[in-house]
């Protein structure tokens, strides 16, 4: 007796195997943020244009303020400020990224270097840095390198945290494994310290880039005549309430596109973690 077997649905694949998605299952994350954020702004909007109980002088409108950054940009001093806060914010950043890798990789390998480093790094890391703020205007003056280190200064730590993290978290059992094979302290490092240390590495500079941009505005907010913070500033002194809001969004519309970078860069090096 022939015995019948249903036939089972095939699922699609791509070619690298992998079932196929929809364009929604692919950018679904995008498409529900984005559709959050216009509902946001529609009904923001809204009460923005059909109430009378909003004062200008204490808020502003989705209307308002893109009337404001198109007077900003064709007539004012936008690019130029724009310019000011992203070559800030680019070497700093720069800066942070490179010698809290080199540190926090150093630091997190040698165990009697991070015995004398701990005491310090915690300190300076839990200090808030938006008290230094004065000194380091003494020490830098008003002009660009005083911004460029209150970015590095507020980028360092996270990067340097989560590197020493990512290097001391490394697989024991692997560990074990390669040096019942004989491998030399740089091979362990090539192939299992740096590999399973670049997700947290990762996960650092995303939380660096949003301090970062917090240092940026706080820099040029205390001890600037241009950039983003200032205008941020200018616009709460002078109560121009719409020129405030231009840099409130245009801060967080880059740390919007930043920190999803950095969320894919993530996700696609957290294959390098090395597999039990």
């Amino acid at each position: 007796m022939k015995t019948e077997t249903l036939a089972q649905p095939r699922i699609k694949a791509d070619a690298s195997g992998r079932p196929h998605q929809s364009f929604y299952q692919k950018h679904e994350s995008t498409i529900l943020g984005g559709f959050a954020v216009l509902v946001v702004v529609g009904i923001w909007q809204a009460i923005w244009s059909y109430t009378t109980w909003i004062s200008p002088l204490f808020f502003s409108g989705p209307s308002a303020i893109a009337k404001q950054f198109w007077i900003s940009l064709t007539q004012g001093n936008l690019l130029a400020d724009l310019a000011f806060s992203g070559k800030n914010f680019t070497i700093g950043f720069g800066i942070a990224l490179v010698s809290g890798v080199v540190v926090g990789v150093i630091v997190g390998w040698y165990r009697r270097v991070r015995m004398i480093a701990d005491p310090f790094l915690n300190a300076l890391y839990a200090a808030p840095r938006i008290a230094m703020m004065p000194l380091i205007i003494i020490w830098f003056g008003i002009g660009m390198w005083s911004k460029v280190f209150i970015v590095f200064l507020s980028a360092f730590f996270p990067i340097l945290v989560n590197t020493v993290a990512g290097i001391r978290n490394m697989d024991r059992d692997l560990l074990r494994a390669a040096r019942s094979f004989c491998a030399s302290d740089w091979q362990i490092f090539k192939t299992l310290a740096i590999p399973g240390s670049v997700p947290f590495i990762l996960t650092g500079v995303r939380q660096g880039v949003a301090v970062g941009l917090i240092g940026v505005v706080v820099g040029e907010m205390l001890g600037s005549s241009e950039g983003i913070g200032f205008m941020v500033a200018y616009g709460g002194q002078t109560f121009q309430t719409d020129t405030l809001f231009v840099g409130f969004v245009i801060i967080a519309f880059a740390g919007i596109v930043l920190t999803s970078i950095t969320e894919r860069l993530e996700r696609r090096f957290s294959r390098w973690r090395p597999e039990r």
